[in-house]
């Protein structure tokens, strides 16, 4: 597991500041939630990471490392990147889109692909398949073991879980919960759903205007904490959840 800091850091594009001097520290083996609304800048910071986008000033660092410090493949291959649209190579089989990781990574294959297909819980025989003939939730979780495979301990998803429908989203939440935990993982999680990030996570940042404007527990959240943005993406959950209740008097 990887501990992420990010000092000072700030990015703008154009007359937009989309990060706006963030500092904060990510504890090894946690998991923590980016949530806000569209244009929050949650995306945009979490890409600074594996330097996707570059911040104009700050610094990110991995370990107490900066991660601009070396070459980006060589970052890239220590870091788990899911995001929403999948990005598997669609003239590749299940097991090829998987073990390309490895290869760039240098790592022996052996039987790898197997382990990752059992870890995501897919069966072994989805190897052999293209990903057109794979649902949307076994796509994404064939996107999480390409991630995994060469041994990351660091895991960014990046609304990873937005294109799905509610059932299978709840079910691989639920998954990637479960592998965080299994495996030791550093997860930050970029969501705009509330009520996934206090299932799932430790930790809830809320951003607002490329700033962090709460940092707080789900339970402090629930009780609520964190001020009024976070209060405002709290209501939409908590609204819902009473209606469902009133359909059952």
């Amino acid at each position: 597991m990887q501990s992420v800091t990010f000092d000072a850091v700030t990015k703008r594009y154009g007359d937009t500041l989309a990060i706006d001097g963030v500092s904060l520290a990510v504890a090894a083996g946690s998991f923590v939630a980016l949530v806000g609304t569209s244009g929050s800048g949650k995306s945009t910071l979490l890409k600074t990471v594996n330097r996707l986008v570059l911040p104009d000033s700050g610094h990110v660092l991995i370990d107490g490392v900066d991660v601009a410090a070396g070459p980006a493949p060589a970052l890239r291959r220590r870091i788990g990147y899911v995001f929403q649209s999948i990005g598997l190579f669609p003239h590749m089989t299940v097991a090829q889109n998987i073990a390309i990781g490895l290869r760039i990574a240098g790592v022996p294959e052996g039987g790898r692909v197997a382990e990752l297909l059992d870890l995501v819980e897919l069966p072994r025989d989805v190897a052999a398949r293209m990903p057109d003939a794979l649902s949307g939730g076994q796509r994404q979780r064939v996107g999480i073991a390409r991630a995994l495979a060469p041994g990351a301990t660091l895991l960014l998803l990046d609304e990873a879980l937005g294109a799905l429908d509610p059932v299978t989203r709840d079910s691989l939440g639920n998954a990637i919960r479960a592998l965080h935990d299994r495996l030791g993982l550093t997860t930050i999680l970029v969501t705009h759903d509330m009520a996934e990030a206090l299932l799932l996570a430790d930790r809830v940042l809320v951003m607002q205007a490329g700033r962090i404007v709460a940092d707080a527990t789900p339970a402090e959240l629930v009780r609520g904490g964190g001020g009024q943005a976070a209060q405002a993406l709290v209501a939409v959950p908590r609204a819902q959840a009473e209606l469902l209740g009133e359909l059952t008097r």
